[in-house]
């Protein structure tokens, strides 16, 4: 992690509130003087000192203001105060947003793609790391590349699965892992396979013409935590532009299992994928939410509170 202080306070602008120094995380900063002044060697750069002070006297010149600069949303940058949101309607979205799986063949803009990444580097990161890194697909025609080697990828794992002996000897010394997969994927995917390949259906993706897939940097103290976290960002801006998203965890687990996968996209090797994120215009109208499976809920209370 590069804890490098880039903080600068004008003097002249500072009025000695000490806003700044009350929200600092990591003690980089102090009152001297009755003036802000940068007093620690550390900082997470999170630029929570630059979002509160009142006179703009402090800039964290880490942070990229193109990053979340948006080009087809308008978004009001102003801070949103706690409780001034309609929770009713963030839940209704929370809700409405469905896993699609039929879409049109509208092309999606490159630049509502990058929007959505921008969404996305608006989720919280441990350490405020985000060290999370985004690999867009723009065309439908990538989309179904990407498609035919996650394809080819499960094409030569259910030839093992196929063999008996194999998963019988793997399952003896503590490997199981292909025997389950016999027994529970791989009927499902045979038949998405051949699908595939006798009449063009796109059991993977869909028929989304647009895809991102959300990895990571190493160095991160919770990388799949911080990628996730983006991604259902990016979820919810989607339902809202008037996409549809479906994630694609098949497409994730042959890319951690064959790294060659990732290359082939240019993915560098030393990142770590954790999400595919189908999306395209939605060809599918919902009348109401769909629900939730009964959940097991649990409260502790140290000493009877």
């Amino acid at each position: 992690m590069n804890f490098r202080v880039t903080t600068n306070i004008d003097q002249k602008k500072c009025i000695g509130c000490g806003a700044c120094v009350s929200v600092c995380p990591s003690g980089t900063l102090a009152l001297e003087e009755k003036k802000a002044k940068v007093i620690g060697d550390t900082s997470l750069g999170c630029g929570h000192c630059e979002a509160v002070c009142p006179t703009g006297a402090v800039r964290v010149t880490v942070i990229d203001a193109g990053a979340t600069r948006f080009r087809t949303i308008a978004a009001d940058p102003s801070w949103l105060p706690h409780g001034r949101y309609d929770a009713g309607e963030l839940i209704r979205l929370m809700g409405s947003r469905r896993s699609c799986r039929n879409y049109t063949t509208q092309h999606v803009d490159r630049a509502v793609l990058e929007d959505l990444v921008r969404a996305g580097v608006l989720a919280p990161s441990g350490t405020n790391s985000q060290k999370w890194t985004f690999t867009v697909f723009p065309e439908s025609t990538d989309v179904r590349i990407f498609g035919e080697q996650v394809g080819q990828f499960f094409e030569r794992l259910n030839r093992r699965a196929e063999r008996g002996w194999l998963r019988g000897l793997l399952k003896f010394f503590g490997r199981p892992v292909l025997h389950r997969y016999y027994h529970d994927y791989y009927p499902t995917v045979r038949e998405a396979l051949r699908k595939y390949r006798e009449l063009g259906v796109d059991r993977l993706f869909h028929g989304a013409t647009a895809a991102i897939v959300v990895g990571s940097k190493p160095g991160a103290i919770c990388p799949v935590e911080d990628a996730l976290l983006a991604t259902q960002n990016i979820l919810l801006a989607a339902h809202a532009v008037g996409l549809g998203t479906c994630l694609i965890g098949f497409a994730v687990a042959a890319m951690k299992q064959d790294p060659a996968i990732g290359r082939f996209l240019g993915i560098p090797p030393e990142e770590d994928v954790h999400a595919v994120v189908a999306l395209g215009y939605p060809n599918e109208t919902y009348r109401r939410w769909a629900g939730r499976k009964s959940f097991e809920l649990r409260l502790f209370q140290a000493g009877g509170w």
